[in-house]
């Protein structure tokens, strides 16, 4: 069992360590507070079945998103990958098409980022109500 704990610690270092090259340090902690975000809202149904919330909205600041945006890739996009990769990792059913939409606010109380989620079961990107624009 120990084995198997060091092998999935070390798995998650390289995880970090590649997402850190490709989008830099603050994003990483992007896909940590997703995760966090996830397994918060997790519900229970059974021994077999556990609900998470699909739709994930992203906070950032201008200068943030602008860096973002710059560096060409699809940071929502990403995202959602990579939630989707914990979710499979954790055997979460989403609670229906999962989304994360990258907005700007300038009110964010920690001037870093803020993550919500929210399950809707028929959403699109360009469907949430909340602030900033979309990631073009």
């Amino acid at each position: 069992m120990e084995t198997l704990k060091r092998w999935e610690r070390t798995m998650e270092r390289w995880e970090h360590a590649l997402a850190d090259r490709v989008l830099h340090r603050e994003p990483v902690e992007l896909l940590d507070a997703l995760r966090r975000e996830c397994d918060a809202h997790a519900v229970v149904c059974s021994h077999t079945r556990v609900v998470v919330p699909n739709a994930y909205e992203v906070e950032l600041p201008a200068r943030v998103y602008e860096k973002a945006v710059r560096r060409g890739g699809r940071v929502d996009q990403e995202l959602t990958d990579n939630l989707a990769r914990h979710g499979e990792s954790r055997d979460y059913e989403w609670a229906g098409p999962l989304t994360v939409r990258v907005t700007i606010s300038d009110d964010l109380p920690n001037g870093r980022y803020r993550v919500t989620s929210s399950a809707t079961p028929n959403v699109r990107a360009g469907a949430f109500a909340g602030h900033g624009e979309p990631v073009p």
